[in-house]
């Protein structure tokens, strides 16, 4: 018969194992050796009686059983995990954790500051730019503002603030401004098109919503991030293509333009939190974001939980 508790660094071993279904990468994630991980979890299965995966070529599958544990094992962690937090830094004195994409941190967050303390007094900001998609638990950060399309991760609570807008914008300093500016959207299938690798996608889908053949499109230099991109188009080293409020703040100052106007993606700007964190100041900052994007509050999704 199994004791009363298993063993918190079994449990810990498990939850990360099925979490990354992998032992290398629980082990990885938990900063010890691929047998440690497998021997934890080896420890629980004897204990229990059954096993908790089916092992499928190099992957890992969880059991009837082992589902049941891992949603238990990672609640109770998550709720084991907040109670420190809260006791470690009041979250009355903390500043709330935001990550976001660093694109989005340079050119729309940063130039938008001032204005969200003078709107927001009692908050306090810690922005951590998010070089990749953040992982499923969110890990570190109270927050992510993201672009991103569904489906979301399980643990994450979403509030959405807009729907995303994409199109191609040009600079004064593009050499054949003058004539790109006054012609029909087929002219750029006879650019070269800045791209972007962190949105391999957007070329080809904005083509497709404007009926344009996708084939026929041709790539010009690519960057590694969205910021680069944008400064590129900027400098008059092409067009390129990016979400509407990203450049907005340069289309007000004239440094770019947008012939082609902008058109609806599938994807969405959004406010991602762990499902199990509850906090006042997170549903004030997506009130305030989803205002800043010009988008009015939803009737039918409430910001607090």
């Amino acid at each position: 018969m199994p004791a009363d508790l298993p063993s918190l660094n079994a449990l810990r071993a498990f939850v990360a194992a099925a979490r990354w279904q992998s032992m290398s990468r629980a082990a990885e994630t938990l900063h010890v050796t691929h047998g440690a991980v497998s021997r934890q979890v080896r420890q629980l299965e004897a204990e229990l009686g059954q096993p908790l995966f089916q092992r499928v070529g190099r992957g890992l599958i969880l059991t009837p059983a082992g589902e049941q544990l891992h949603r238990r094992a990672a609640a109770a962690f998550d709720e084991l995990r907040d109670a420190w937090q809260a006791l470690a830094r009041p979250q009355a004195a903390s500043a709330l954790v935001l990550g976001c994409p660093a694109s989005v941190l340079a050119r729309w967050m940063i130039p938008r500051m001032e204005r969200l303390a003078a709107d927001l007094p009692g908050l306090t900001l810690h922005l951590a730019p998010q070089e990749t998609p953040p992982d499923p638990q969110l890990g570190g950060l109270d927050a992510a503002l993201l672009l991103a399309e569904p489906p979301w991760p399980t643990g994450w609570q979403v509030r959405p603030l807009a729907t995303e807008r994409i199109g191609p914008v040009l600079s004064p300093r593009h050499p054949r401004y003058a004539r790109l500016r006054q012609a029909p959207a087929t002219v750029l299938l006879e650019e070269a098109l800045l791209h972007t690798a962190s949105r391999p996608q957007a070329w080809q889908r904005w083509a497709e919503a404007c009926d344009l053949p996708v084939g026929r499109l041709r790539q010009g230099q690519g960057f590694a991030h969205l910021y680069y991109l944008l400064e590129a188009a900027v400098a008059g080293l092409g067009v390129a293509i990016a979400p509407e409020p990203l450049v907005s703040d340069d289309l007000a100052a004239g440094r770019l333009e947008a012939p082609w106007g902008f058109l609806p993606t599938a994807g969405q700007w959004l406010l991602a939190t762990p499902a199990h964190r509850h906090d006042a100041r997170i549903a004030a900052l997506a009130t305030w974001i989803r205002t800043q994007l010009g988008e009015p509050r939803p009737p039918a999704a409430p910001d607090s939980p």
